[in-house]
């Protein structure tokens, strides 16, 4: 899933890659996360940023099972993790959804939205990842965090 996209990143110097598919439930949501997270702190490749890399990856997860799959568990979310000491941690999320526009969703920081219950999912994305991509039709979600002494510049 990974070979080409929206940012750089070297397939050949990957300290990581992981593929994972889940079904389309809340439930299925947390253990994989988990197992991300333990594999992203033990390559070290956002350290400094996990908590963010976290958020962001449970937002985008919920988002694919919530609009994507709309929670049924037959509609499946395909995950791809990349780690690479120069370019920091890739995570794709896909989902079998109609997509969206991402520029039409109104802003939760602005009006009576700050009020709403939700509606905060892409722009904690957009605030905790370096770069965020939307691909194929909103269906895909590319995001990076770049390594901590990029980000220091």
């Amino acid at each position: 899933m990974i070979e080409s996209g929206p940012f750089e990143f070297d397939v050949e110097q990957l300290t990581l890659r992981l593929d994972r598919t889940i079904p389309g439930c809340l439930k299925a949501i947390q253990p994989l996360v988990d197992e991300i997270m333990a594999a992203i702190k033990s390559q070290g490749c956002a350290q400094g940023g996990e908590v963010n890399v976290e958020v962001a990856l449970l937002e985008a997860l919920a988002n694919a099972v919530r609009h994507g799959c709309e929670e049924d568990s037959e509609r499946m979310v395909e995950v791809c993790v990349a780690c690479d000491r120069d370019h920091g941690v890739l995570i794709v999320v896909r989902d079998p959804g109609e997509g969206f526009d991402p520029d039409a969703i109104p802003s939760p920081v602005q009006g009576e939205r700050i009020l709403a219950s939700g509606g905060r999912g892409v722009f904690l994305i957009n605030e905790l990842m370096d770069e965020v991509a939307f691909e194929r039709g909103g269906t895909e979600i590319w995001m990076r965090k770049l390594p901590e002494t990029t980000t220091e510049s």
